[in-house]
């Protein structure tokens, strides 16, 4: 269970990272654009040959994978909606988009990305006793842009570097509890329950990629972000294939 906890803490570290250099560096937003794009394509290979693949692999034949799949992808969708209305509604109460109205809002969404990340983790663990170098690879590198993007507005906001770190430390210490999760309470679980798990998270984290990383990545980088993510899915790619030659 510690070694869940710290693989855990390991992964999501790099929030604290990003936060430490948004706050101390003034980073234009091209830069964010091309890191998120890098984070998206390891996501991407991630998703594809760590997740669903091993989802299909373990679930074949019961339809679990695709349940998990989709329940996934729509439950990370309505949930988006449903923080994204309340940014707006704080943002309208005061008449502006100050970013210190919508500290909740992104934490939430933060936290609503980074949990199925580290429950896979813990589940990783659990069913080898080895950590996969991809996605441990992909959510530390992926976290990076949304901590510099989030601690970029606190600090022009007003925030002090000391309230920006604490606020990046609580966040890592729930997605670090969600890996014990994944490792200690799925013990019992079926075959085809932990394939719908593991494709839970897939679908999620693909729903977040679509709808927010590649269209923030494209937006802040430009062309120099489709580099990136192609960049960032060889490297993870080859990570996987390292790992299972």
């Amino acid at each position: 269970m510690l070694n869940a906890f710290l693989w855990g803490l390991l992964a999501t570290s790099s929030l604290v990272f990003g936060g430490l250099i948004a706050s101390i560096f003034n980073l234009k937003k091209n830069t964010v654009g091309i890191i998120m794009g890098f984070g998206a394509g390891t996501l991407i290979s991630t998703i594809s040959y760590e997740l669903i693949f091993h989802a299909v692999k373990i679930g074949r034949g019961t339809g679990f994978p695709a349940y998990g799949f989709f329940v996934g992808a729509f439950t990370f969708y309505f949930s988006d909606m449903l923080i994204t209305k309340m940014g707006t509604a704080k943002s309208s109460s005061t008449g502006g988009a100050r970013h210190s109205q919508l500290i909740i809002p992104m934490v939430l969404a933060i936290i609503l990305d980074g949990i199925p990340e580290s429950i896979v983790i813990g589940l990783g663990l659990f069913e080898g006793g080895t950590i996969s170098l991809a996605m441990l690879a992909a959510v530390f590198i992926s976290n990076l842009p949304e901590a510099i993007a989030g601690s970029s507005g606190m600090k022009s906001d007003g925030w002090s570097r000391k309230k920006i770190t604490l606020l990046w430390f609580f966040i890592v210490l729930v997605c670090s509890l969600a890996t014990v999760a994944g490792f200690s309470l799925f013990t019992t679980t079926s075959e085809k329950w932990l394939s719908f798990i593991q494709a839970f998270a897939g679908g999620a984290i693909l729903m977040m990629l679509a709808n927010s990383m590649i269209p923030e990545a494209y937006e802040h980088g430009g062309k120099h972000a489709g580099v990136a993510t192609v960049l960032g899915f060889f490297l993870s790619i080859s990570i996987i294939i390292l790992e299972h030659s």
